[in-house]
């Protein structure tokens, strides 16, 4: 199969690169730099020229394949509403050129857009309607894409996609630590994060993208299901030999400033009806380890 995926430079998305094309597929990798596609080319990938705004490349791109994996996203929090309507307008672009063809199309969640009080959050489970998230649009095109006739998939990325190479939400983490001396967590740090390791999401990718059903299904790329904050503030600490500190809600939020809403996610999930539907079978490290493996404590 021959599968267009935008972001496939990144974190997650060159993961995802070498997993299809270890698997024997074609990979046609976005890029909007020419050292991006350096790297396209030397991960075995042929080279799209474009970006998540041009709407264009997209289209073309998605034409040009026989599915699309969609990991790309402009990771700027400063202006996050707009990256997000970015996002979505790319969504519809990506499944408007394949509605109609039962070619898949994947795009890319979160489960911390789902806080579901007393259990694990489920496949099954949307986000609140009460919910003002700007990236809850992305998920709900899904919906609208089916209706068109439209293969679409949803996988729902853990706050903490983790590995060699991680830019995301563990290293802001301990910067932050590393800054102010002190690894903190709120209150009685009982706020749980799940977790997967950047291989074993690409291998869910993958796994939707050659076995999704028609219509929607929505997918959780939890290898743990939660992970206590406390816990992880804790290997934090002892990591950089820092103290591990509670705070109450308001000196958290002082402590983390941008980030508080983040470390105080609350967003436990199950991914066993993923692993059911798809076989997969989680393989890597998990988050409190890797921190060792991965070299993350010695940035």
């Amino acid at each position: 199969m021959r599968v267009f995926v935008t972001g496939a430079t990144g974190f997650v998305g060159s993961a995802v690169v070498q997993e299809l094309i270890n698997a024997g597929h074609q990979v046609l990798g976005l890029a909007r730099s020419e050292e991006n596609a350096k790297a396209l080319i030397a991960a075995g990938a042929e080279v799209h020229r474009g970006d998540l705004e041009d709407l264009e490349s997209l289209r073309s791109g998605a034409a040009a394949s026989d599915g699309v994996i969609h990991t790309g996203f402009v990771h700027d929090f400063a202006r996050f509403k707009e990256v997000c309507e970015v996002d979505r307008l790319a969504i519809n672009v990506l499944g408007s050129e394949l509605a109609g063809s039962e070619r898949p199309l994947i795009i890319t969640s979160g489960i911390g857009l789902l806080t579901i009080p007393g259990r694990l959050a489920t496949e099954e489970d949307m986000p609140s309607a009460s919910n003002p998230n700007p990236r809850i649009p992305s998920e709900l095109a899904a919906n609208a894409l089916a209706e068109k006739g439209v293969r679409v998939s949803v996988v729902r990325l853990p706050p903490s996609v983790h590995g060699a190479g991680d830019h995301g939400f563990i290293p802001i983490l301990i910067g932050i630590a590393r800054e102010k001396g002190i690894s903190v967590f709120k209150e009685d740090g009982q706020n749980y994060w799940p977790a997967v390791h950047r291989l074993d999401a690409a291998k869910l990718y993958r796994l939707a993208l050659e076995k999704a059903p028609a219509g929607i299904v929505r997918y959780h790329a939890a290898a743990e299901e939660g992970i206590a904050f406390r816990e992880i503030a804790g290997a934090i600490g002892e990591g950089l030999n820092v103290p591990v500190v509670s705070k109450s809600v308001e000196e958290a939020a002082q402590h983390f400033t941008w980030f508080a809403h983040f470390a105080g996610m609350n967003c436990a999930a199950s991914s066993q009806h993923t692993r059911e539907v798809l076989g997969w079978k989680p393989e890597q490290p998990g988050l409190i380890e890797d921190l060792e493996i991965s070299g993350y404590l010695k940035l």
